[in-house]
């Protein structure tokens, strides 16, 4: 994901403290998906202040969030 002025920032999603159940299944502590809406939703008043963007930039921001998502659970799930 890239900031306002283009920079690099770190996936919300990066962080989120992912734990693998009995079942082998990945799961998210509530509180880690509270806060990771609240940073989703920080983000999308961000874009709202820019003028080039819209509805399917913030979609496109959503789409890479789950990526990032998706590829940590596949990480810790993933057997060695």
């Amino acid at each position: 994901m890239t900031g306002p002025g283009d920079e690099l920032v770190p996936s919300p999603a990066a962080g989120l403290p992912i734990v693998t159940a009995d079942d082998g299944q990945p799961y998210l502590p509530a509180d880690a998906v509270i806060a990771y809406l609240r940073a989703v939703a920080d983000a999308h008043r961000n874009l709202a202040d820019e003028p080039e963007c819209d509805l399917h930039t913030a979609a496109a921001a959503l789409d890479q969030e789950a990526d990032a998502l998706e590829c940590a659970a596949i990480a810790r799930t993933r057997s060695p």
